[in-house]
């Protein structure tokens, strides 16, 4: 019986590694960055969420020979063209979920248009050759923040055909309709159907 190949999920974060392993579990085996060497930080320099997830994982590439993947998120909202885009997480510059909802809340009080998607890019590097995958959750920006589950923005983002927050969500029923969540789907479906890459 042959080994499962390895794949490398381009990140230190535990429980996406084990979230992503629970899906492929007879097709791969997933490695984080500490089980190939990589202690360290990932440089995330791009303009774009989709260079940056492209980054992470040709960095991986380039510096470890191991096919791998990387994700890269962001909440993009109309008024605003489209901020915070790929500096979500450090928005307000502290890098705390509560300084950076504050700041956005505050530019959008004189707008009248809520309309914003969060997107999350994935690109998996085969071989030194890349393929990308797109999940987005269309809704809008709420005032008030609701909800005790979930992270960053999710208290004050209401889905399309929602009338509650991502953060009013249960873990289970968020991964049925998150950005995250279609693009992994994605990623699964092409490994499933490519199982010689």
């Amino acid at each position: 019986m042959n080994p499962l190949p390895t794949l490398c999920f381009a990140t230190s974060n535990k429980g996406k590694i084990i979230e992503i392993q629970k899906l492929l579990i007879d097709k791969y085996i997933i490695l984080g960055n500490k089980e190939i060497g990589c202690l360290e930080e990932i440089p995330e320099t791009g303009d774009t969420i989709e260079e940056n997830s492209q980054l992470k994982a040709m960095y991986i590439w380039e510096n470890y020979k191991v096919n791998c993947f990387a994700d890269d998120t962001g909440l993009e909202v109309r008024a605003l063209n489209n901020e915070p885009g790929v500096y979500s997480a450090r928005y307000a510059g502290t890098g705390i979920s509560e300084d950076n909802i504050n700041l956005l809340l505050n530019k959008l009080k004189d707008k009248q248009d809520p309309s914003a998607q969060f997107k999350t890019i994935i690109t998996l590097v085969i071989n030194g050759n890349f393929k990308k995958f797109e999940g987005i959750a269309t809704g809008k920006i709420i005032q008030e923040k609701r909800g005790q589950n979930g992270f960053g923005y999710d208290p004050i983002f209401v889905p399309s055909g929602y009338d509650c927050t991502f953060a009013e969500m249960s873990i289970e029923e968020k991964n049925k309709i998150s950005h995250r969540a279609k693009a992994v789907r994605s990623l699964i479906d092409y490994l499933a159907s490519n199982p010689l890459i």
